[in-house]
């Protein structure tokens, strides 16, 4: 997708507005975006609330800029010039029920107060009017912005029971903002927390991403144990919050990782439940749940094996440790490693160790093979297992230095495997 530009979406963003009240209808930005702007923050995107109905809003723009995937809903997608991206643009509406507790049966379309009500925490249910630089607020957003609160819209039972993932969302943005959640709405959380089930694994997945990657992923998982919610989402850890020193050592090495990815926070949180139980795989259970990608899934499996034969470098055989060093993800692993170190002990030696090693020239740390396998079958080793075997045996013999060409690979292969073939050879 197109890197979208800061300055030429917002002046997209008012272009839209000035060009519905030029046709005639009412038009203000929207939700987060008045959020962002409130809180000194430039917003990443933007979103219009308009009276206009979809088919006028399709009018204004034309339907070769405007998308009409959300028309059921009152949302048109309205596309903008180069660099500006593009802005959904939704009518004012009333929900009905949410039966499957993700989306209204049916909508009513209905003036700006009443939208506001249905939105879910009220600093997001802020309006902007961007020609005349006017804050519409008829649910006492600007206030909580002010007090530092995450507060549900109205009855918060309520606004749980239309979408059970602005549970989740509650936790993002407590945490993003560094917010307290509201007194009733925290124990509208604890209460519902067991009905997160019913959502969508993507859905939950792709909150906590947004949690587990943010510089205070460590208080958003804080949260996500004290409201219970993350018994939901990881019951493998249910021990481990409750041992205080598995839990302290868990967040600590969290708050430690820099910049981490998805990966590298979901192993911190696996971490003491991997090793109180070696037997299970809990990369395959949490990847089969959340339906991640194959991608996350080997660099969680990678951050949980790796991490002790790191810390223990300068203990391992070279070719070992080396296969390591030169692996898809060693930056990930080393940051990793290296967070759980200062946690643990603050001995980052063994990390330190395995930086220096990666500056060796590239002929030194990742040398080319000196044999493959057509050249075990051009000296007739009967195809099978044997090879990999031999592939290995003949690489770890290069790296350790005992051998240093083809020519004595393959000597060293003849001997290797006359010496297989017969027994005797050896007694």
């Amino acid at each position: 997708m197109p890197a979208v530009d800061p300055q030429l979406a917002r002046d997209f963003a008012v272009e839209v507005v000035r060009r519905l009240r030029d046709s005639g209808q009412q038009a203000l930005w929207a939700g987060g975006c008045v959020r962002d702007r409130l809180m000194g923050q430039l917003p990443k995107d933007y979103d219009v609330a308009t009276d206009a109905v979809p088919d006028r809003i399709r009018e204004t723009f034309g339907k070769r800029r405007t998308l009409p995937i959300g028309a059921a809903f009152g949302v048109i997608t309205v596309l903008g010039p180069k660099g500006a991206g593009q802005i959904d643009v939704a009518t004012f509406r009333r929900d009905a029920a949410y039966s499957d507790g993700r989306h209204p049966d049916a909508v009513t379309f209905t003036d700006a107060e009443h939208d506001a009500q249905r939105r879910d925490f009220t600093i997001n249910g802020l309006f902007y009017d961007p020609l005349e630089d006017r804050v519409i607020d008829y649910v006492g957003g600007q206030e909580d912005l002010t007090r530092r609160v995450i507060r549900a819209i109205g009855d918060p039972l309520a606004r749980i029971a239309e979408d059970k993932l602005r549970m989740l969302r509650a936790v993002r943005f407590a945490a993003r903002f560094d917010f307290a959640i509201e007194d009733r709405t925290l124990a509208a959380i604890k209460q519902q927390a067991r009905e997160l089930i019913i959502v969508a694994a993507e859905r939950v997945a792709a909150e906590l991403r947004l949690i587990l990657t943010h510089a205070n992923r460590a208080r958003g998982v804080e949260l996500l144990a004290d409201t219970g919610l993350l018994d939901v989402v990881l019951p493998e850890l249910s021990a481990v919050i409750q041992s205080r020193d598995q839990w302290s050592r868990t967040v600590a090495i969290l708050a430690s990782l820099h910049a981490p990815t998805f990966s590298m926070s979901l192993a911190t949180l696996l971490r003491e439940a991997q090793l109180a139980q070696p037997d299970k795989d809990f990369a395959s259970i949490v990847f089969e749940r959340w339906r991640l990608s194959t991608e996350e899934f080997v660099g969680i499996e990678k951050l949980l094996r790796g991490e002790t034969l790191i810390r223990t470098a300068r203990r391992q055989p070279w070719p070992k440790l080396q296969r390591i060093l030169v692996a898809p993800r060693i930056d990930e692993l080393l940051d990793y490693s290296e967070a759980v170190a200062h946690v643990l002990d603050g001995a980052t030696a063994e990390v330190d160790f395995c930086r220096e090693k990666l500056v060796l020239p590239l002929a030194e740390l990742n040398p080319p093979p000196l044999i493959t396998g057509e050249d075990l079958k051009r000296l007739a080793i009967p195809t099978g297992p044997a090879y990999r075997e031999l592939l290995d045996a003949v690489r770890d013999a290069q790296l350790d230095g005992q051998i240093k060409t083809a020519s004595e690979a393959c000597e060293w292969v003849k001997a290797k495997s006359f010496s297989k073939n017969d027994p005797g050879a050896t007694e």
